[in-house]
């Protein structure tokens, strides 16, 4: 048995991506579309395989020459992309003396191709097209023989799954042209009954040809390897989209019987972008934090290049919502309690083993860093933006080292969340865990408090912040020598944290329009003024005059 996969075309459909990376080498459950292609050639019986290729034709042909796969594979350069029919009739030295298979790269299907060649082979027609029903796709009607009358019904009609066998034969049939379409010739040939049709029911059958499609293959195969489910029952799972949070990432859970799991998609990752490093982050700082008994989610299996990751399924209750719905201030002080020795654990157990090559934007929490994501953040996104006031960050340039200095001086370092506030925190049978961690890195653990006290989604009171600011500090141990020093980084932290805030509540609302999060402002301005009352003003004149006008 042989094969022709037709791997040569541009990938128009998912540019850019596939400027970089071509089509048959995107990967689900992390092998790449062709090896999934040729492992199922294998696994039914062919012997040799051809590839034709033309854009970016080096990257497949290395990745066939390092593989070293247990049968021949050999690639065949196109100079000019040459179509469907073009292709196959320039493998017509490979493929000429027995009834061989045309498999387009870019589809994943159970098909089990056995049959259907024993089936090509008894019917002995000048093509098998392989169809199913797949509503979007529709347009080829067959007879009540079996043979194929046309391809571009929508009436009872059938949609081409991208599998033929075809007899040497019909290469009597090709046109004295380079370039041209196998379905051009499929249809002339349908008028003399030489196109059968194999009908496949109750298939599993996905073209990942454009990014929504190929996301969501992804998801769908992760889950049923997380469900061991084979690829039958992927239709059974159901799919439910979750609300998102302030990034660009989309949330599922998938469910399958009495089970679920949380997909995070954090979208194509190609090589060397901000996404994978973001994605790598997410992957290697989750599996480290589980690894050291941290109360995070368990990361199940994941995809790079689809930027998929399957989770463990927390629920749906956040802190936010659990403090809400109780109002209760005992209540309120006892989970917290809780939340802060396991942000305490977060930052020592977290800090030990911890690798700085896993972070995604700096490796510490620095000075550069609150320059530029909180201070001058604040002032382009809210002073600038938000406001559209004519004051700009290099006036307050003094002002902003100060606070970098303050902030850093007498930290606590260790591993610092970086976005510990209410929403990033789940109820799960009682107990808090920590998502959302990937932007972690060394930092001051009062940072992380600051988050979470000044939390503009939960409004907590004076007296409930103070009484958990001594409890963190009774924790940690701190004397009372050193209590001052310890307070003054809070402070400091609180403000550079609440900078960021009204930065990133600003952006999300004007930039990318996700006007829930203007609700949240008032409440920031608010929280802003009252901490720059509680420092030394005489450091921050500029700063504490512009704050007041707000």
């Amino acid at each position: 048995m042989k094969a022709l996969i037709l791997s040569a075309g541009f990938g128009t459909r998912l540019l850019p991506y596939t400027t970089k990376i071509p089509k048959s080498l995107f990967t689900l459950m992390s092998k790449p579309l062709l090896d999934h292609a040729i492992q199922q050639l294998i696994d039914n019986g062919c012997e040799q395989i051809l590839i034709n290729t033309h854009h970016l034709h080096d990257q497949i042909k290395a990745f066939i020459k390092q593989k070293k796969y247990p049968v021949n594979i050999q690639t065949l350069f196109e100079p000019v992309i040459l179509d469907t029919g073009g292709a196959i009739a320039n493998a017509k030295p490979f493929l000429k003396d027995h009834p061989f298979f045309v498999i387009n790269s870019d589809i994943i299907c159970n098909v089990d191709l056995s049959r259907v060649y024993e089936f090509h082979k008894k019917s002995n027609p000048l093509a098998t097209l392989v169809l199913h029903d797949y509503k979007k796709f529709n347009k080829i009607k067959i007879n009540a023989s079996g043979y194929i009358k046309s391809f571009d019904s929508k009436i009872n009609s059938l949609a081409f799954t991208g599998i033929q066998v075809l007899s040497p034969q019909i290469y009597d049939y090709f046109p004295d042209k380079e370039i041209f379409s196998i379905i051009d010739v499929y249809q002339q040939l349908s008028h003399r009954k030489q196109i059968k049709a194999f009908i496949e029911k109750n298939i599993y059958w996905s073209d990942i040809g454009t990014k929504e499609s190929y996301s969501m293959t992804s998801l769908l195969e992760l889950a049923a390897s997380q469900f061991h489910i084979d690829q039958n029952r992927i239709k059974d799972i159901q799919v439910d989209k979750l609300a998102g949070d302030g990034s660009d990432r989309r949330w599922y859970r998938a469910m399958y019987d009495s089970q679920s799991f949380i997909v995070s998609d954090h979208g194509i990752c190609m090589p060397e972008s901000d996404e994978l490093l973001q994605f790598n982050a997410f992957i290697h700082i989750g599996n480290h934090l589980f690894l050291k008994g941290l109360p995070v989610p368990a990361m199940l299996n994941h995809d790079s290049l689809s930027g998929m990751v399957i989770l463990d399924d927390l629920g749906d209750i956040h802190l936010e919502t659990w403090i809400k719905q109780k109002n209760n201030t005992a209540f309120t002080l006892k989970t917290y309690k809780k939340v802060i020795d396991i942000l305490i654990d977060f930052s020592i157990k977290g800090f030990q083993g911890f690798k700085k090559e896993w972070t995604c934007q700096t490796e510490t929490y620095s000075k550069e860093l609150i320059i530029e994501k909180e201070c001058r953040y604040f002032m382009e996104a809210f002073i600038n933006g938000y406001l559209n006031l004519d004051v700009f960050s290099h006036e307050f340039l003094e002002e902003f080292y100060h606070i970098a200095d303050q902030a850093l001086k007498h930290g606590y370092t260790g591993l610092m969340h970086r976005d510990l506030q209410s929403r990033n925190i789940m109820i799960n049978n009682n107990k808090p865990f920590f998502i959302d961690f990937q932007s972690a890195r060394s930092g001051p653990l009062q940072y992380d408090l600051a988050s979470l006290l000044i939390d503009p989604y939960v409004d907590l009171n004076d007296e409930i912040k103070d009484t958990l600011l001594q409890y963190t500090m009774g924790k940690l141990e701190v004397s009372p020598k050193e209590r001052q020093n310890f307070l003054n980084c809070y402070l400091y932290c609180c403000l550079t944290r609440n900078l960021q805030i009204l930065g990133a509540f600003s952006f999300l609302s004007q930039i990318k329009k996700k006007k829930e999060f203007e609700h949240h402002i008032p409440y920031a301005v608010k929280s802003l003024k009252k901490i720059i009352m509680g420092l030394d003003t005489d450091k921050l004149p500029k700063l504490s005059k512009l704050v007041q006008t707000l």
